[in-house]
């Protein structure tokens, strides 16, 4: 796909972290991106500063995706390009002591379901969404291409550690999504492909190194090479040559400086 001021993109998750630098890479080659997130002071401000326009989207939602897009498809045309960054997520260990009681309790079945429903439902309604537009848009190229959708996994999707059944499951079932769902859109010109990140520096990291820097340098000392935690824009990167690059079809990737998690 040939990268340039012609095209329009999505990017959920847009105002900060993975997303923001997703949606600034995109810009940055002159892409018309659509910033999708709850925060609005902070979506409508990034919006300004990269020449995209802002949509308070709520992934959890279905009539606030559908509005979205329709929103960002009045500014810009048909997005040929999705990044979904967004996420919704709880945690717990499948069975724990409670100090309080004194007796062991089982993390609540609802919160692994806001977990499916934050992780894998709004990876495929984003997806679903997109791809329907794409699939009335014409061709972009010789090979028939429309679009390329690139969602956000997880090494935990491989690597789950403890009190991470909800999130670990999650991002696994994102990963058993490209593949078949590469496959039902390939008749229409549509790439779906997965970036799974390890430990990167996003805002609740950054956070964490404020509050305890001895466990953030920890964090970036367990990366294999180089020994830090990931960039946001080096994500960015490998989304612009996801979007890029036509080859690249019904893939997981990792970008995790080959670190693999231990239980804890």
């Amino acid at each position: 796909m040939k990268i340039d001021n012609t095209l329009a993109a999505v990017v959920t998750g847009g105002a900060s972290g993975l997303g923001r630098a997703s949606a600034q890479a995109l810009a940055d080659a002159g892409v018309k991106v659509a910033v999708f997130d709850i925060s609005e002071e902070a979506g409508v401000a990034f919006a300004r500063e990269i020449g995209g326009v802002f949509c308070n989207v709520n992934i959890m939602d279905e009539d606030s995706v559908e509005a979205g897009f329709a929103r960002a498809r009045e500014a810009h045309g048909q997005e040929r390009i999705v990044v979904h960054c967004a996420v919704v997520a709880g945690g717990g260990k499948t069975v724990s002591f409670d100090k309080k009681t004194g007796a062991y309790k089982r993390t609540a079945t609802e919160q692994i379901a806001r977990s499916a429903e934050g992780i894998f439902t709004a990876s495929y309604r984003v997806a679903s969404i997109a791809a329907l537009g794409m699939a009335n848009a014409d061709p972009l190229n010789d090979d028939g291409e429309r679009g390329a959708i690139i969602l956000t996994s997880s090494a935990a999707a491989q690597d789950g550690q403890v009190g991470q059944v909800a999130y670990a499951g999650g991002k696994g079932a994102v990963n058993a999504m490209v593949l078949p769902m590469a496959r039902d859109l390939m008749d229409l010109g549509i790439r779906v492909n997965a970036i799974m990140p390890g430990t990167f520096a996003t805002p609740p990291m950054l956070h964490v190194k404020e509050q305890a820097p001895e466990v953030f340098e920890g964090l970036g000392k367990a990366v294999p090479f180089p020994r830090r935690l990931g960039k946001p824009e080096e994500f960015g990167s490998l989304v612009m040559e996801l979007a890029r690059n036509t080859y690249f079809n019904g893939q997981c990737i990792r970008l995790d400086g080959a670190i693999r998690m231990p239980p804890r």
